[in-house]
């Protein structure tokens, strides 16, 4: 299953990294400064050249650094992550902040598992990421693999695993900043840690409000478009605590709450969440270490959609989902046990449970709602797994692991009932489904020389629908998408073959560092908004259409397949000095699909079949840091039919930080520096709309 015959470009890859080695000569490298620890393929902390999944780890340094405003946007300087569409957490509608990896994903339900501290960020409901519920000050790290980890999380970890560490002080001390930029941009935020006792409490805290932008092109702009302000707070208060030798017991609770105006005056989101957790963790004593932990999640969503004309001079309301209620709960346990030889077996179980629906009013009658649509439903889904790493002799380590899951939807539903009567035009009870699953995944690490690494890694995974795609229809303009309760699971097949070159001078920086990556999925009944009625007239699943809308339904689409080459090369020529560059080509196409034949061989929607970031940090004179960044994106295509087309794009960001003494620095950063045209939507009508213009903000941080 791993040979080099399924990956055609293994062999290039491997050659091309000889001959860059030969040529380098005595250049001395490391592939990217890791931590001494990764968490995020297995659940529990692990050696990274230990990994035989590609693990990119972005420290505390660079998560600062980074001239981004959202952490979405610092992520998006690793080409294999690509949010849903083009523009990140800053102007984006929740429903839209989806996360996709290697281009497994594109989609608002996220194919790929995001997490804050073991925690899943994705929304309960529809699978959407909540970015800004992230404490962008106190991260310690975010480690993102693509393509793995799905054998330790289970579903919703199809395309792979995003995890955001938070750090945990180990006595007094505390960090904020304060920031203010274009469009009235600021914002507020603090965390502090106070040693109590035997304990230590800590608290955080965010502030944010945007103006915003206007979200649709200039030359089509009209009286209609605001710009799409945001504003959004949350608290967050912890306790960690020893309750027994080698037994350390911590709880947290977050409360959040969120504003958005979506760029007209009728179109506007609200968002509230309150986030419970604890944790249990013994710490390795003899051969033996472990984890158990527990999470509520209760929160509510709120949104409004408009209809424009084609002159864009006023709105007509389209629906208000005044409502959607979610709640989730979970519960996981890991264990990891060493063993003569050097082998080691992580073995765990975890389950979740989820409700929601959501209610909305839809159908204006002379400036009224006249219909009210109540559709929802619950979702188990529980797993069991193990993983055993095993070194099989000089530079070999081997891994094999296993997972068994099983999900179901029950209490689906779907109300459709006049507002003023009451009378029931729909009242469907679906009937419930279970899914049982078997995903075993294998990995292969060699070194045969000093600073050489080889990888391959397998696996397969699923993903169970959302709640949103199974019961939600919705209405984007002109165009409807239908929900669809007989969706089946995602099944992928995940395949890559790496190789890491790297050498360290002694004493002394890293001076250079290459890795490649072959990488193949094949996703099986892929969930898609499939078009199935043109406008005008009227059909039986959508009703009236008019002229140049569309009709789409989500239905499973047979086979989809994503495969390409991952590059990447870093190099330090001075301790002062670091140059990254990453590039990923990546062919993303329907492979087969029966149900909409003519979708076979067309490129998956919002996928760049290029992609590539470069970004330089060096210090200037005067105690100044530098950091710049470039990013480039090929053409995308909006829809499933590959008709309307999101035009290339070069964006550059740079960032200056000045620090006055060891407990505070100023910063000064610029996003989109060149005002770059940054398509992120196109209509039928040749409307498009736009990501953020340049934007230039600037602050203070502080520690204590």
């Amino acid at each position: 299953m791993l040979a080099a015959a399924s990956f055609p470009l293994v062999r290039r890859v491997c050659a091309g990294g000889a001959v860059l080695a030969a040529l380098l000569g005595p250049a001395q490298a490391q592939v990217q400064t890791l931590a001494a620890e990764i968490v995020s393929a297995t659940r529990l902390p692990q050696p990274p050249e230990q990994t035989a999944e590609s693990v990119r780890v972005l420290d505390r340094a660079q998560l600062a650094a980074t001239p981004a405003v959202t952490i979405d946007g610092v992520l998006r300087g690793v080409p294999a992550f690509s949010l849903f569409r083009r523009t990140d957490s800053f102007s984006a509608n929740p429903t839209a902040q989806g996360v996709s990896l290697r281009g497994l994903g594109p989609s608002g339900a996220s194919r790929s598992l995001v997490l804050l501290d073991g925690l899943p960020l994705n929304d309960p409901f529809g699978g959407w990421v909540a970015w800004t519920r992230v404490p962008r000050a106190n991260l310690e790290r975010v480690e993102v693999v693509p393509g793995g980890g799905a054998t330790a999380w289970g579903n919703a970890a199809l395309g792979g695993v995003v995890q955001l560490l938070t750090h945990h002080a180990n006595g007094r001390e505390g960090n904020g900043s304060v920031t203010y930029g274009s469009n009235a941009t600021r914002t507020i935020e603090l965390t502090h840690a106070e040693p109590l006792g035997t304990g230590m409490l800590e608290f955080s805290g965010r502030d944010f409000t945007t103006d915003g932008y206007p979200l649709v092109a200039p030359e089509r702009r009209g009286p209609v478009d605001l710009p799409a302000w945001s504003r959004h707070h949350w608290f967050a208060l912890g306790w960690r605590q020893p309750i027994a030798p080698g037994i350390n017991w911590s709880t947290g609770v977050q409360s959040y709450a969120e504003q958005r105006g979506n760029g007209t005056p009728y179109q506007r989101n609200s968002s509230r969440a309150t986030t419970a957790t604890m944790v249990l963790t013994g710490t390795p004593v003899g051969k033996f270490g472990w984890t158990v932990s527990a999470y509520a999640q209760d929160q509510t969503f709120a949104s409004t959609f408009g209809s424009i004309n084609a002159t864009r001079t006023s709105e007509t309301p389209a629906s208000d989902q005044f409502a959607v209620p979610a709640t989730a709960l979970g519960a996981q346990a890991t264990g990891r046990w060493s063993m003569a030889g050097g082998g080691r077996t992580t073995a765990g179980l975890d389950t979740r449970a989820v409700r929601g629906e959501t209610r909305e009013r839809y159908t204006l009658v002379n400036g009224v709602f006249t219909r009210l649509r109540v559709a929802g439903g619950s979702q188990q889904s529980s797993g069991v797994f193990t993983l055993h790493e095993q070194p099989l002799g000089k530079g070999w380590l081997a891994t094999l692991g296993g997972r068994i899951d099983e999900a179901a939807d029950t209490r689906g539903h779907r109300r459709e009932s006049d507002l003023v009567t009451g009378t029931a035009s729909r009242d469907d009870r679906y009937a419930e489904r279970d899914e049982h699953s078997f995903n075993p995944s294998g990995g292969l690490v060699w070194k045969p020389a000093p600073g050489w690494r080889l990888r391959a890694h397998v696996q397969r995974a699923f993903r169970q629908p959302t709640l949103n795609e199974l019961y939600r229809p919705f209405r984007a303009g002109a165009n409807v998408t239908e929900a669809n309760p007989a969706l089946a699971a995602e099944r992928a097949l995940s395949r890559e073959i790496g190789v890491e070159w790297s050498a360290r001078q002694v004493p002394g920086p890293t001076a250079f560092a290459f890795n490649a990556a072959v990488f193949t999925n094949d996703l099986r009944d892929a969930v898609g908004n499939v078009t199935v009625a043109r406008g005008p007239g009227n059909f039986p699943l959508f009703g009236p259409l008019a002229a140049g809308a569309v009709g789409r339904q989500r239905l499973n689409l047979d086979r989809i397949r994503t495969q390409g080459l991952e590059l990447s090369a870093r190099w330090q020529p001075s301790r002062e000095t670091t140059l990254t560059v990453d590039a990923l080509w990546n062919d993303a196409a329907v492979r087969a699909a029966p149900v909409a034949p003519t979708l076979v061989g067309k490129q998956l929607a919002q996928v760049p079949r290029r992609s590539a970031a470069a970004s330089l940090s060096t210090h200037l004179p005067w105690g100044i840091l530098l950091h710049g960044r470039v990013r480039a994106l090929d053409r995308q295509f909006e829809d499933d039919e590959n008709l309307l087309r999101l035009g290339a794009v070069m964006t550059a960001d740079a960032g200056l930080t000045r620090a006055f003494g060891s407990h505070l620095e100023a910063f000064l950063n610029v996003e989109n520096a060149t005002a770059a045209r940054i398509e992120t939507g196109r209509s039928a009508d040749g409307v498009v709309n736009v990501a953020s213009p340049r934007q230039i903000w600037w602050g203070l941080r502080g520690r204590w």
